[in-house]
């Protein structure tokens, strides 16, 4: 009796087993039949998500999945495509272009291909370095004292300086579309135009002024100079290298000047919005000729050669 019972339980256990076989295969059979596939997809946030699906389409499987894509995103492959092989959907940021084609799109403009690919065009940038002019500025001495009458002197032509200036330029599709200034540098700097206000009435005070105008120059009168500068060393001053000026002075940096001999000892002249007095000759100081006494033999060689407007004051 108990060897049937035995016998009888090895049965039922055999049945089971075989039962629990059939259903696996059965479920086997039905996913293979009805193309269950695995499919990742990559959110534009970085986010990944592996799914199981027996669509094909891209659009039905996000759908499925209650994926919906911003006016700001696009999916890779298309919504109306089929899963590749790779079995991966890719949901990414659109460009700022692509916004804007899309933008058009709607708005019913009609796109053609040649529009589309410019907005597509590579934007590039060069360093471009060009010289322009600084223009010069016109400077009025009224001299007329106040009359009715009055004529007009040109003392000194304006000239256009020039700077150099260095733009970082954006092209697209050969075309500038933006302009940045990254340095500047100046070449020359401009001259003044100059022009005297003086009354046209000549009386035989201002005859006598005019003849004598051409041993010295009148105050209130301006006139361009060719401006250097020297020191009291023996490259500037050779044997007469000791700190003093030809009228006797100490020589002073910022005060002493050398100036041809129409210009008596203490005149006083404006440079530059600076008040220099005529302390010093020269045997080079002629004609249109001035010399400005600096601490050191650098500063003279810095200061170079100008051409500046001075006034007698």
């Amino acid at each position: 009796m108990q060897k049937k019972n035995k016998s009888k339980f090895s049965l039922i256990k055999v049945i089971i087993i075989c039962l629990i076989l059939i259903l696996l295969s059965g479920v086997g059979v039905m996913a293979v039949t009805t193309g269950i596939n695995t499919v990742k997809i990559e959110l534009s946030n970085g986010y990944e998500m592996t799914v199981l699906t027996s669509k094909t389409n891209v659009k039905e499987i996000l759908n499925d999945n209650n994926i919906i894509l911003e006016d700001n995103e696009k999916v890779t492959p298309s919504l109306s495509e089929e899963i590749t092989s790779s079995k991966t959907i890719t949901i990414s940021d659109k460009s700022e272009q692509e916004i804007e084609v899309a933008k058009v799109s709607e708005s019913g403009v009609e796109m053609t291909l040649d529009s589309i690919l410019d907005a597509y065009a590579t934007v590039t940038e060069k360093i471009e370095t060009v010289e322009e002019a600084i223009p010069f500025e016109t400077v009025t001495k009224d001299v007329s004292n106040g009359s009715e009458d009055t004529k007009n002197k040109v003392l000194q032509e304006g000239v256009e300086g020039k700077k150099r200036v260095t733009y970082k330029v954006k092209y697209q599709n050969d075309i500038e579309i933006e302009r940045t200034k990254i340095s500047e540098e100046i070449i020359q700097e401009p001259v003044n135009k100059i022009i005297q206000v003086r009354s046209k009435t000549v009386s035989s005070r201002s005859v006598t002024t005019t003849r004598t105008e051409s041993t010295a120059q009148s105050s209130g009168s301006v006139k361009v100079y060719k401006v250097t500068a020297y020191c009291s060393c023996r490259k500037c001053c050779g044997s007469h290298a000791n700190g003093y000026t030809a009228s006797g002075t100490r020589a002073t940096a910022g005060r002493t000047v050398a100036a041809p001999s129409n210009l008596p000892y203490g005149t006083k002249l404006n440079i530059n919005g600076r008040t220099y007095v005529v302390e010093d000759r020269g045997g080079a100081i002629k004609g249109n000729r001035i010399d400005v006494y600096v601490n050191s033999h650098s500063e003279a060689l810095a200061w170079g050669v100008r051409y500046l407007p001075v006034e007698v004051q």
